[in-house]
């Protein structure tokens, strides 16, 4: 039986939840991947393009600082990553944590929640950050039926 982690980054609780939901169902352990300087509310301004996640998402090789980072990776062969989609793709703080460590071998299954947009090119944007790791799209806003689906890949 492979050992899984969901690792997931939410800015407003929305993915925080969904996370817990899929750890639960997935029996896996479950990783909050933090920003160094947490976001504000000023800093998620979309509307804003001097907001923080505006000049973030503008620059694709941007990557924010994690806080100190913890989680050992080698000893998942599943890795679920949530996030909320912003300009669609991932936040760029999903990059920042690809590159922290080395998915090499690893399924990777996203998960994402989003106020009406689909992946976008979330998986395209994400590949190079862990070139040696399977990706997944799983599911944007998932239902309960859809978490149960997702727990059993």
């Amino acid at each position: 039986m492979s050992k899984k982690l969901v690792a997931y980054f939410s800015a407003g609780g929305n993915t925080a939840r969904l996370a817990k939901k899929l750890a639960d169902a997935a029996a896996a352990d479950l990783y909050e991947i933090k920003p160094a300087v947490p976001y504000t509310r000023e800093d998620l301004n979309w509307q804003n393009k001097q907001s923080r996640s505006s000049v973030e998402m503008n620059d694709h090789s941007s990557r924010p600082a994690l806080a100190p980072q913890d989680a050992d990776i080698a000893s998942y062969d599943t890795i679920y990553i949530g996030f909320p989609v912003w300009w669609y793709i991932a936040p760029t703080i999903i990059n920042s944590f690809l590159e922290s460590y080395d998915f090499s071998g690893k399924k990777i299954i996203l998960f994402a929640t989003s106020g009406g947009s689909g992946f976008g090119q979330a998986v395209r944007n994400l590949q190079p950050s862990a070139p040696d790791a399977e990706f997944i799209e799983g599911k944007v806003n998932p239902s309960p039926k859809d978490i149960e689906k997702l727990a059993s890949m």
